[in-house]
């Protein structure tokens, strides 16, 4: 028996809600049921949005599962329910979503990825704030901490992105007009997330991804060209080292270098150092710690290791060199003062045996204080 082909996956993105991904995943999924293609809405959130839900009429609606919580009912998408339908194509609103408590699946997105081994089309939603890589940039901006976020690997396993773009003057015109929220909620959201600053800045970030995307996919076509790691095709080939430590930085460097890494095409290691060589011997606190930025890293595809020895420093830097690291990505010490008079300060010892690589240090950035 032949292997199921993999079944194709279109992102709709946005930079907020309201710019009309939904619709827009609903005007496909209306087309290709006028071309005769075997489409059903796998779950969909109107938001009491009148043009959304007249765009859905017509359509094949897969019943959502209930799931009680708490001795509460909630509905959920039921992945068995369109598995056992097996349509040619799903619409499947907001791919961060996380499921309730007692899901067969945390995430909508890990849902999606069954949906797709089994050779079912996904036609999905999503906004550019909740890619794993821009939290911290999120988080500057908006001063929310997203806590749905999809790792980049999966975005970049789209066969297509689509971005959904809508000036923010004209989706705050949308807002007042009772379009996206009833005017309350669009009252309240215009004197919070839905600032024109924060919305220009999120679209930047947006188009920006989108622009990665279109070059991407323009330079690689489906996948990169195999090589032999020696830049025999005349580009210097890029290797990243992340020092992992306990420090709750550390997540923010992870999210930086990946990103770094997924521009330039890069290798990406994250790298722990314990004098024992496993983590068994730092105390519970730092041992969960290390453990909990090692299991990010996994989860966001970075190749993690546990390397032994009694100085750190020297330990990341043979390593490095070892392997043709070159950047090493490290957290700025929290005290400034302190960095600058230590002389056997682990990040200095790092500088001065690297001379060879760049070394990143990345402090995290304060929120501006609104005005």
């Amino acid at each position: 028996m032949s292997e199921q082909p993999r079944g194709k996956l279109k992102i709709f993105m946005g930079y907020a809600a309201g710019v009309g991904k939904t619709y827009k995943m609903l005007e496909e999924a209306q087309d290709l049921k006028a071309r005769g293609v075997d489409v059903v809405v796998g779950y969909f959130e109107s938001h009491g949005r009148q043009d959304t839900i007249a765009k859905a009429e017509g359509l094949e609606l897969v019943p959502r599962k209930k799931i009680i919580y708490r001795d509460a009912t909630f509905e959920e998408m039921d992945t068995e329910a369109i598995l056992a339908r097996h349509p040619q194509v799903a619409a499947i609103d907001e791919f961060p979503h996380t499921n309730i408590p007692g899901s067969d699946r945390l995430k909508r997105w890990e849902d999606v990825l069954v949906l797709l081994s089994d050779g079912i089309e996904v036609l999905t939603t999503m906004n550019i704030q909740h890619l794993e890589s821009l939290n911290d940039q999120v988080w500057h901006i908006t001063g929310v901490r997203v806590r749905e976020t999809i790792p980049d690997w999966v975005v970049q396993r789209a066969d297509e992105v689509v971005m959904i773009d809508l000036t923010p003057r004209a989706l705050l015109h949308r807002l007042e007009r009772g379009v996206v929220y009833s005017r309350e909620k669009a009252a309240r959201a215009m004197e919070n997330f839905f600032r024109e600053s924060t919305l220009v800045a999120l679209r930047e970030l947006a188009l920006r991804q989108a622009a990665h995307e279109v070059e991407h996919r323009a330079v690689w076509g489906d996948a990169p060209p195999e090589t032999d790691g020696s830049g025999a095709n005349g580009k210097r080939i890029h290797k990243i080292l992340v020092h992992v430590t306990a420090d709750p930085r550390t997540a923010m460097l992870i999210r930086r270098a990946k990103r770094l890494s997924d521009f330039l095409d890069a290798d990406c290691f994250a790298v722990a150092v314990q004098a024992s060589g496993d983590l068994n011997t730092p105390p519970e606190s730092e041992r969960e710690a290390l453990n909990r930025h090692l299991n990010f890293a996994r989860n966001i595809h970075i190749e993690t290791l546990v390397l032994e020895g009694e100085d750190a420093a020297t330990t990341l830097v043979d390593f490095a060199r070892r392997n043709e690291i070159t950047q090493i990505f490290l957290v700025r010490p929290p005290d400034r003062r302190r960095f600058a008079l230590l002389s056997r300060n682990l990040v200095q010892k790092i500088v001065a045996l690297a001379k060879d690589m760049q070394i990143v240090i990345v402090s995290e950035r304060d929120r501006p204080v609104a005005q």
